[in-house]
């Protein structure tokens, strides 16, 4: 099974072609990632329409450098897969439009993939873990535990009521005045600094849910450097290093109790896994591991290329539902929104921001 995958959700323009074998593993044959930073550094921040208008501009010449990569023929395709969201809905378009193209010229089918859910199932790829496994969902736009038991089949057990973690990066290295993208810059920063200095709150620490809060954390970031007023560096050091211990201590006993209520409703987790830009952070993956081992399970992190955004994991996706059956026509439509778990509710602030990680 040979599947194209095109990711337009944010700021990468991708596309990638897999293989996935009949036992189920899969190879990615080629994975074409063009980052648009550049474009949007001088606006700290993803800008919608000039992520649109990049999208338009690179991704025919991705998937063409994508498939010559795999030395594949659109013929020889088994599915052609697209993010459909969420995501900002001028790049969903772009990315759903072309793949309908080439799924109706070749006469292929076409796999409309959740962003979301391409996340959850990269593990497979890249692992080849077994149903059903506990998912930290955590990036710009989207901080999730979820419950990932089977192909479409998912369990929110706890999110953001307010900002996502890689949000919060970003906003507090905007107020720093760190360049963008803001997220690796804090945790480049908090390297240097007194993790011990400040003493922010830890949102929702102790708390029976596994809902995360970030909105009151940043907000004391911004109270402590008004107050200083005239930054030094040590103190952006300091600043980050202990905004970056409070989300880590947050993240850990949100992670805690999440693992719990998974054992409660499905049984021990095969794995603890880790997907979203955060993911990338040395100082979270640290506390991930140790999260993972007081719950004696494995803790399993894709590789960074594979935890940004990307088209292999929209390829996976799209062969992992072909390999059931689950096709779309050409009526599916692009969202700016699209949950995970049809059951939840979307939190306040959902799908506002997917700048930095």
């Amino acid at each position: 099974m040979l599947v194209l995958g095109i990711e337009t959700t944010c700021d990468e323009t991708a596309a990638a072609v897999i293989e996935r074998a009949p036992d189920g593993s899969g190879r990615i044959l080629s994975n074409i990632v063009r980052s648009q930073i550049e474009e949007h550094a001088r606006f700290g921040g993803v800008v919608p329409e000039i992520a649109a208008r990049a999208h338009v501009d690179l991704l025919d010449g991705i998937i063409a450098s994508a498939m010559k990569e795999a030395g594949v023929g659109y013929r020889q395709l088994s599915a052609v897969a697209a993010a459909a969201g969420p995501g900002l809905i001028g790049g969903v378009i772009v990315g759903l439009t072309t793949a309908k193209a080439i799924a109706m010229v070749h006469d292929t089918p076409l796999v409309a993939v959740n962003h979301l859910e391409a996340h959850a199932l990269t593990p497979r790829l890249t692992d080849g873990i077994d149903f059903p496994y506990c998912l930290f969902l955590a990036s710009g736009g989207h901080t999730q535990i979820v419950a990932v038991t089977g192909v479409g089949q998912y369990v929110r057990l706890g999110t953001t009521v307010d900002d996502a973690i890689g949000e919060a990066f970003d906003k507090v290295a905007k107020m720093l005045s760190l360049p963008y993208p803001g997220g690796p810059e804090v945790e480049r920063a908090a390297a240097g600094g007194d993790p011990t200095r400040f003493d922010f709150p830890r949102p929702m620490l102790g708390r029976p849910d596994a809902n995360f809060s970030l909105s009151g954390l940043k907000t004391a970031v911004r109270t402590e450097a008004s107050r200083l007023a005239e930054l030094t560096p040590q103190d952006i050091s300091d600043l980050c290093a202990s905004f970056q211990a409070a989300v880590l201590e947050s993240t850990a006993d949100r992670l805690s109790v999440g693992l719990r209520l998974f054992r409660e409703r499905f049984g021990a987790p095969r794995a603890l896994v880790a997907a979203g830009g955060v993911a990338a952070n040395q100082a979270i993956r640290g506390a991930l591991q140790e999260v993972a081992a007081k719950a004696q399970t494995t803790l399993i992190i894709p590789p960074p290329a594979l935890c940004t955004d990307n088209g292999a994991m929209i390829a996976w996706a799209g062969a992992e539902r072909l390999a059931l059956g689950l096709t779309d026509t050409m009526e599916a439509q692009p969202r700016a929104r699209w949950l995970l778990d049809a059951n939840a509710t979307a939190p306040a602030g959902y799908g506002n921001s997917r700048a930095g990680y």
